[in-house]
């Protein structure tokens, strides 16, 4: 019992140094293991993760790819290639696609694709000086189809065709633009008036309105003109063909009586320069003659067109929203009644007296369905053309006049 219990063991400083030293270790060590294991379970949870999810498709793999910076040329290459266009096609080329349009758009059946690809070389910018007698031929073989303009079947494709023309009118010479002019009346502003726009209508009806009132007044040389083109008209083919055969005929007969021997050829002439001056001058006469007779003519033709407008128009007098807009245009027309020829002012006078008997009839009420067939305009017209109005509004607005006696 008395003996030293520490007998034999080494001091205490010495003795907690080693043993902190060897915590300090395990420590270490422990933490190395825990991050060991938990790298590894994270690293196969995340392949496992890998293998169980399909991979994402990224949205730069849609894209196109771009060129390289190093080649510019390839770049500029692919564009050309890309936006290249059917412009640069040969002036041949473009011809020949013309006459193949001119061939087929004659036929009613192919006039809608026929006029499509028409308003593509107009589009194109491929009526040219060149290419526009080619393409003055297509509106001409247009014209000459069996199918009328404001059949419901093409009147979209005609008003589409000769609108998209305008961009071309530029290459065409003096007499092309006057025809169309006349083919635009008939093809845009005709089927303008067929229209269930309003507005559209309305403003077609300006436009005839405006073109009536550019019409020179008419003469009685321009109702002579008239006479004979219609009683021309009238005659058949085989009759001029026949008078024209005489003529050749006589002027034959007389030329070998002049000349039996066709010795006038051989005998020098004398006037060499009287003969030239008077042929210049005939020349000049008959080229004037030309101009004056085409005149006449486009004037004929351009009030024939307005006039069928005119008629277009008023078969839309059943629809109630263009029976104001159809009184005020034939009115008009009939004011004007004087730029016409003498077929053509009958033609007017007879409209107005139409549009007049419906106007009467509607004011009426003697429609077709019994009710009265009233428009807006004329309900309020007749409304207000009995009403008392008073220059002071809402004061005595009855016209009896009773206020003034307290207003002094």
């Amino acid at each position: 019992m008395g003996d030293n219990l520490f007998e034999g063991l080494p001091p205490p400083s010495h003795h907690q140094q080693p043993e902190e030293k060897e915590n300090e270790e395990e420590k270490h060590e422990g933490k190395e293991n825990n991050d060991q294991i938990s790298f590894s379970l994270n690293t196969s949870s995340s392949s496992n993760n890998k293998e169980a999810s399909p991979t994402p498709v990224l949205k730069s793999a849609f894209k196109r790819p771009k060129p390289s910076e190093s080649n510019p040329e390839a770049a500029v290459q692919e564009k050309r290639l890309r936006f290249k266009m059917t412009t640069d096609a040969s002036e041949t080329q473009v011809i020949e696609a013309m006459q193949k349009i001119a061939s087929h758009i004659k036929n009613p059946t192919k006039f809608s694709k026929a006029s499509k690809l028409a308003i593509q070389l107009v589009q194109a910018g491929s009526v040219k000086v060149g290419t526009s007698e080619h393409f003055f031929a297509i509106l001409e073989a247009a014209m000459s189809s069996t199918a009328s303009c404001t059949d419901s079947s093409v009147r979209g494709d005609y008003h589409s065709l000769f609108s998209a023309a305008q961009d071309a009118a530029e290459c065409l010479n003096k007499k092309q633009k006057n025809q169309l002019t006349i083919w635009t009346f008939r093809a845009v502003m005709a089927n303008d008036f067929l229209t269930d726009d309003s507005f559209v209508f309305s403003k077609t009806a300006s436009k005839l309105k405006d073109e009536i009132c550019s019409l020179p007044f008419a003469t009685e040389e321009d109702d002579i003109d008239e006479a004979a083109t219609l009683k021309d008209e009238t005659e058949t083919g085989n009759d001029e063909d026949a008078r024209q055969a005489l003529v050749s005929f006589a002027e034959e007969n007389n030329k070998d009586e002049s000349d039996p021997f066709g010795l006038d050829a051989l005998i020098p002439r004398s006037g060499k320069n009287d003969d030239r001056a008077k042929g210049k001058k005939d020349v000049t006469n008959k080229s004037r003659k030309d101009d004056e007779e085409y005149a006449k003519r486009f004037l004929q033709s351009k009030r024939e067109a307005l006039i069928s407008c005119l008629e277009i128009a008023a078969r839309r007098y059943k629809t109630p929203w263009c029976q104001t807009v159809i009184d005020i245009l034939v009115k008009h027309a009939f004011d004007n009644v004087a730029r016409f020829t003498s077929r053509q002012r009958d033609a007017i006078e007879k409209l107005w007296a139409s549009v007049r008997e419906k106007q009467i009839r509607r004011k009426q009420g003697k429609s077709v369905s019994g009710k009265l067939d009233v428009n807006a305009f004329e309900w309020l017209q007749q409304k207000y053309s009995t009403e008392k109005i008073s220059i002071r509004h809402s004061v005595g607005a009855s016209g009896d006049r009773r206020c003034q006696q307290w207003l002094g």
